[in-house]
């Protein structure tokens, strides 16, 4: 691997990912930034398209001293700085010190997901990247993690003992060589120390993580590019029903040509949600179905009628027992494939949680 001499020419740059629970460690955290913090520090934290981040940046901003902007595509970022993901985008670290706002697919089932930021810094600033990975389910910033240690980067996690969700920090410390691992209490004076310090030697940034990187700034896949980082295998994408390809380098991480990504754990929680919504179409249909024969079979006039209705009506309804159960059985399921009955879509759970979530912004 191409060694890179180290320098301080250039500004550090700190990316940090959080899903459930997120708000509230990111406003211990930005508290302990000093006001003179020299980096730009760049944040995903999972949210629903339909959540203004307004109350997101309002918040962070209160909590500590550093300005907390929405990321703009194209501007120049700077030292001093967070930089909040829009909803429904991508963020990106681009070269030249710009930001990137893309509208590329999902991945993890997020936009904006923590692993396009991660690998997107590790490529454009190998060793000036330090990652961060908090609360949330699941385990989107894994792979994003791998990508800037591999780049030459520095990865901090937080305790997973102390983690509201500890799925996330517990993946990555399970499959990522993580430099530090620590509570929240502690992480902004080692923020402070790392972007501080003196760098080591970085490396060129491995093909496969370039290769994926271009991915996500391209807003589409293609085949070839795809074909360059795995091997098709037979299972199809859930968000829109392409081949997958299992990626070389990480044996549990899958692509569609179309851009869309998946860990092992999430594509089988998304296989279990699109389980559960075939189920409740068929149960509709054959509720439709029994109710249609009840009327023909309960016509006085005889007009209308089939043979049978009144039969065919109870076959109906054993079916329809049948999966009522397996539904009920099918919801512990899926509470347990996505870590938290709410988050299949947003960590915001529908209109309901919205409000929930942005009343607790409000709350500084």
């Amino acid at each position: 691997m191409d060694r890179i001499p180290a320098g301080m020419t250039e500004p550090r740059v700190v990316v940090v990912g959080t899903s459930a629970g997120g708000l509230s460690a990111l406003k211990r955290l930005v508290a302990q930034f000093p006001p003179d913090f020299p980096a730009a520090v760049f944040v995903v934290q999972h949210l629903a398209a339909e959540v203004s981040i307004d109350v997101w940046l309002d918040a962070l901003g209160r909590a500590g001293s550093l300005p907390c902007i929405r990321a703009s595509d194209g501007e120049r970022f700077k030292e001093g700085h967070v930089y909040l993901a829009p909803t429904d985008h991508h963020l990106l670290v681009g070269k030249n010190e710009k930001i990137m706002v893309t509208k590329g697919a999902r991945e993890n089932r997020w936009r904006p997901a923590i692993d396009p930021l991660f690998r997107s810094a590790a490529v454009a600033c190998g060793n000036r990247v330090v990652s961060v990975l908090l609360t949330g389910h699941l385990d989107d910033g894994t792979a994003g993690t791998i990508a800037v240690k591999r780049c030459g980067g520095t990865t901090v996690v937080q305790d997973p003992e102390e983690a509201d969700h500890p799925d996330m920090p517990m993946n990555a410390i399970q499959n990522a060589e993580v430099d530090h691992v620590v509570p929240l209490a502690e992480m902004g004076a080692l923020l402070t120390r790392l972007v501080d310090g003196e760098m080591g030697d970085g490396f060129a940034p491995p093909e496969d993580i370039v290769t994926e990187a271009r991915i996500a700034e391209r807003v589409l896949s293609d085949l070839e590019s795809v074909g360059e980082l795995g091997g098709q295998v037979p299972f199809n994408c859930p968000d829109c029903g392409g081949v997958l390809w299992q990626i070389h380098a990480e044996d549990m991480r899958y692509r569609c040509h179309t851009g869309h990504s998946f860990t092992a754990p999430v594509l089988l929680a998304a296989q279990t949600a699109r389980i559960e919504e075939t189920m409740w179409v068929a149960l509709r249909m054959f509720e439709e179905r029994r109710n249609l024969l009840m009327t023909m079979a309960n016509k006085k006039d005889g007009r209308g009628t089939v043979p049978s209705a009144a039969e065919r009506a109870k076959d109906s309804m054993v079916h329809i027992k049948r999966i009522r159960a397996m539904l009920m059985s099918e919801d512990k399921a899926t509470e347990d494939a996505w870590g938290h009955q709410g988050e299949k879509q947003s960590p915001a759970g529908g209109a309901k949680g919205k409000k929930k979530v942005e009343a607790e912004a409000k709350k500084g």
